[in-house]
């Protein structure tokens, strides 16, 4: 299939199946008359590419751990390092978020507070 059948079946953006020839990392993928054609392996690791971006990998990152995943089992503990940290991170953002929604349930219970001792109305 070509690029422009992948990014519409399969909803990839065009960006990514660019970075993904530019990375050289389609084996497989052959020129047909200029256009890439990629197969079934190639699918499953665009969708691999998707996920990264989507968990909130940088382009660089993901083209990291491409490389290390085609390089098979040997490479498992540094992919398995590379998603603990993203993990970590992410983690570490939901604490801060949480932090500052306890802080704003906290200024909010104050003016609902402050409302009720002087008759205002409760927002």
């Amino acid at each position: 299939m070509t690029i422009q059948e992948a990014s519409e079946r399969y909803q990839i953006p065009m960006h990514i199946l660019r970075e993904y020839e530019s990375w050289g990392l389609c084996g497989a993928v052959k020129k047909v008359m200029g256009d890439w054609q990629y197969d079934d392996t190639d699918l499953e690791r665009l969708s691999t590419i998707m996920t990264l971006h989507d968990i909130g990998f940088t382009t660089e990152e993901v083209e990291v751990y491409m490389r290390l995943l085609l390089e098979g089992e040997p490479s498992g503990a540094q992919r398995l390092r590379m998603l603990e940290e993203k993990r970590s991170a992410a983690l570490d953002e939901i604490h801060f978020k949480e932090h500052q929604l306890q802080r704003l349930d906290y200024l909010r219970h104050e003016i609902r507070r402050s409302h009720r001792r002087t008759g205002g109305i409760e927002a």
